[in-house]
């Protein structure tokens, strides 16, 4: 007779151990972490209605059922974070780094202009020999000290680095043309860098200008809480000239201050971590992306993960088009060599050997999977019955996608068994594997739903699918997906009519 686990002991005695799973886990791997038997698990499984084996998975709801029934809480583990984290390793060898500055402000108050004018004026003083080429960031020099501009001015790209949680920029330049004063966008830039607890300096723009009046915008900055350093307060204030270079100098001497106060520091002894900055397909090298280290080296040869991609570094670039072999904190570099072109934002990881890349790539796009699944099921069967309901769909067409064909056939004849006079469902296409492009092109001309069973997203299939407003609903558990259709078929039949009768009345006579 086999022995009981330590848990199959305690079922029923009243105590109830936290147990931590993710969204989705397999029969085998939950058992596991009950610390019980797989068969104890698929029987209770089994009284529940779900038919599974110890390599299936189910998703957290289910586990949960399962598991206070057998005398468990069950809580979500956190699950890996999709993004990489700049590594920021507390070390003696922390060496000052160069800041890294966003310009930002209203539009056609001089963003453009501020960045051109200080790299025309800079860029070829700080290194001879190469050309200047755009790869979304640039260095300049002062008095020795080097600053990293972000060459893609506006809140888009700001905005866009804090939703993947990178932390990017040091000190955020406010432009404020002298001549217009501060406008909404001025306002959402100031907040913005607010909420990101990013140091502010005012820059005053088109101080050339007959009209500009720096004093009036003085006034309206203490309106909104800014008030100027010169006036009694505390904010950086400096006034510029794109056209005529006038204030150019002062403008960095007033960054190299602040950086120096804020004592920004990194250790360049360590793996190389960031964030991409631009990335295209190159004809000739390939995949290419601009990143800017933010911690630690960056080497020619280096191993990189960057989201869901990873690769060997064959080429690196400085922002003058020089080949370089090491890239230290706050420098920006070109490089190129990974499998596929990564989303500008995204985090990267350095590593010396191709399987620590890997196997950071694969943690990555497991969550993302997982996260994906989750997110998908959970936007999709709401709409779908919202959809139904609301007339939009006369009939219940449905592609069908599952991960094996065993699966398909299955879930096929349990549709099948559905029909009845006044609703059916109608398979307009099935198949195996990851739901496509194709499918939702087909399931737009066919006004279908698509319903997808322990498989996920090629590509760009989710954006496509918003575009075309193409509902898609994910399971990994075949009991949910089938309640689901019967749900969404139920919204297909018309309210049933109950007569009650309170009374009767005859008319004996008319008068």
């Amino acid at each position: 007779m086999k022995e009981k686990t330590k848990s199959e002991e305690k079922i029923g005695t009243g105590e109830k151990k936290i147990v931590k799973i993710p969204e989705v886990i397999s029969v085998g791997d939950f058992a596991k972490r009950l610390d019980l038997s797989v068969a104890k698990v698929i029987s209770e499984l089994m009284k529940n209605g779900v038919l599974a084996t110890i390599n299936e998975n189910i998703d957290f709801e289910t586990a949960a059922i399962i598991g206070d029934y057998l005398g468990f809480e069950i809580e979500k583990e956190k699950t890996y974070k999709a993004e990489l984290q700049v590594t920021k390793e507390v070390s003696k060898n922390q060496k000052e780094r160069p800041p890294v500055i966003t310009v930002m402000g209203h539009v056609d108050h001089g963003k453009t202009s501020l960045l051109d004018a200080i790299r025309e004026a800079n860029v070829v003083a700080f290194e001879s020999g190469g050309i200047t080429q755009h790869i979304g960031a640039y260095q300049v020099e002062r008095k020795g000290k080097r600053i990293t501009f972000l060459d893609t001015p506006g809140h888009e790209a700001f905005s866009k680095m804090r939703a993947h949680g990178a932390q990017v920029t040091d000190i955020a330049l406010i432009v404020i043309a002298a001549d217009d004063g501060i406008k909404p966008q001025t306002l959402e830039a100031i907040d913005l860098a607010k909420e990101s607890k990013v140091s502010i300096i005012i820059v005053f723009t088109k101080i050339d200008k007959p009209e500009a009046n720096v004093e009036r915008v003085k006034k309206q900055l203490t309106e909104i809480g800014l008030n100027p350093e010169d006036w009694g307060g505390h904010t950086l204030t400096t006034s510029v000239s794109s056209k005529t270079k006038e204030g150019l100098n002062d403008l960095l001497e007033l960054i190299l201050l602040l950086a120096e106060m804020k004592k920004l520091k990194a250790n360049p002894d360590v793996s190389a971590s960031g964030v991409v900055i631009e990335s295209h397909l190159d004809y000739g090298k390939g995949p290419t992306a601009t990143v800017l280290v933010q911690n630690g080296a960056l080497n020619l040869e280096d191993w990189i993960c960057v989201g869901e991609t990873y690769g060997k570094i064959r080429s690196m670039e400085d922002h003058i088009g020089k080949k370089i072999k090491k890239a230290s904190p706050s420098t920006p570099v070109k490089i190129s060599g990974l499998k596929e072109v990564p989303k500008v934002a995204e985090l990267f990881q350095a590593f010396s050997n191709e399987k620590g890349a890997r196997e950071e790539c694969d943690k990555i796009r497991k969550s993302q999977h997982v996260k994906k699944l989750s997110e998908v099921k959970k936007i999709g069967i709401e709409e779908i019955t919202a959809s139904v309901k609301a007339g939009k769909v006369k009939e219940l067409n449905i592609v069908l996608k599952a991960d094996v064909k065993g699966s398909l056939e299955a879930l096929e004849e349990s549709l099948e068994k559905m029909k009845t006079e006044e609703v059916s469902v109608k398979i307009v296409k099935k198949g195996v594997g990851d739901i496509t492009e194709n499918d939702v092109m087909m399931a737009k001309a066919g006004g279908a739903l698509i319903f997808g069973f322990r498989i996920g997203l090629s590509g760009t299939v989710d954006q496509l699918a918003k575009r075309e407003k193409v509902k898609i609903a994910l399971y990994e558990v075949i009991y949910e997906l089938l309640d689901d259709v019967r749900a969404a078929l139920s919204a297909l039949l018309p309210p049933e009519k109950i007569e009650l009768v309170e009374g009767k009345l005859e008319v004996l006579k008319v008068f």
